[in-house]
């Protein structure tokens, strides 16, 4: 296989870095897309896009903090005229499963004249262990809006695999890929689980997404991340096709999706749930 040159934006986020550190592992050439590299890529500085694009064959593209977000639209079209202009070869978009606002996006990449594939994921695993519900976890009482939505729970670690595969084989090219875990489960599931393994009493109380919404704005989180919460918790987790279990990973992988308690006992052995 030959060495390609290949842009991960969102380098350093959760499905990014995982990318980049299995596709230096195989061999190729990667630039990480984030505003701390050289060159930097910033989705508010559409300016400097093409210095990063500059010699690259292929980009993954996630987009923060969403591609439901306003202004991520426009900053998706902008990126496929810089694509085209640097002569990209293909295009990876990871996307929301169940997010019309996303699928907008989409249809950008798949209408551009360049070779893509789509990868659509399911809530992660990792925002119990790496993002905003980290924290109520660690406090020992986690209070959730959509207490009865049946989720299955996607690995990150399987999304990053998937789009490796994908961003390599070209046999995946104007495919969209669907990815969730192998069984559906309640919030309330999931921090059940995480409480076992992590020897802790943890509460789970069930709250209206109002009441959710209210508590945010009292912990004085930015109103642009309170909306995409509101959002994601009520247009995609409110949408009952979003339970659907899908095979796509085992299809690609050519084995099972990790299981949401594979990825609770592996990250209650590093102590992350434990205050110290």
């Amino acid at each position: 296989m030959k060495s390609e040159n290949i842009l991960v934006i969102g380098g350093t986020g959760k499905t990014g870095k995982r990318i980049v550190q299995q596709l230096q592992e195989l061999g190729h050439h990667v630039r990480v897309g984030s505003r701390s590299s050289e060159p930097s890529f910033d989705w508010h500085q559409p300016e400097g896009w093409a210095e990063a694009l500059e010699g690259m064959d292929k980009v993954y593209i996630t987009y923060q903090p969403d591609l439901a977000v306003p202004g991520a639209l426009a900053a998706i079209e902008q990126l496929v005229k810089e694509a085209k202009k640097a002569r990209i070869k293909k295009l990876v978009l990871l996307s929301g499963k169940g997010e019309r606002e996303a699928q907008l996006c989409e249809q950008v990449v798949i209408h551009s004249g360049i070779a893509y594939t789509i990868v659509r994921a399911s809530w992660f695993n990792q925002n119990f262990s790496e993002s905003f519900l980290l924290e109520p976890i660690l406090e020992g009482v986690v209070a959730l809006p959509q207490a009865e939505a049946q989720i299955p729970f996607v690995d990150v670690h399987d999304i990053a695999a998937v789009a490796v595969q994908v961003l390599l084989d070209e046999k995946h090219n104007g495919h969209i890929y669907q990815l969730t875990g192998s069984r559906i489960l309640t919030f309330k599931d999931a921090i059940t689980e995480i409480a076992h393994a992590s020897h802790r009493e943890i509460t789970f109380i069930p709250v209206s997404i109002t009441e959710y919404r209210e508590g945010m704005r009292k912990a004085n989180l930015p109103e642009n991340f309170i909306w995409l919460i509101e959002y994601l918790f009520t247009e995609v987790l409110g949408n009952p096709s979003n339970s659907e279990i899908t095979y796509d990973i085992e299809k690609i992988l050519g084995r099972k999706a990790i299981d949401f308690n594979e990825y609770v006992q592996q990250t209650a052995a590093t102590g992350i749930w434990n205050k110290e």
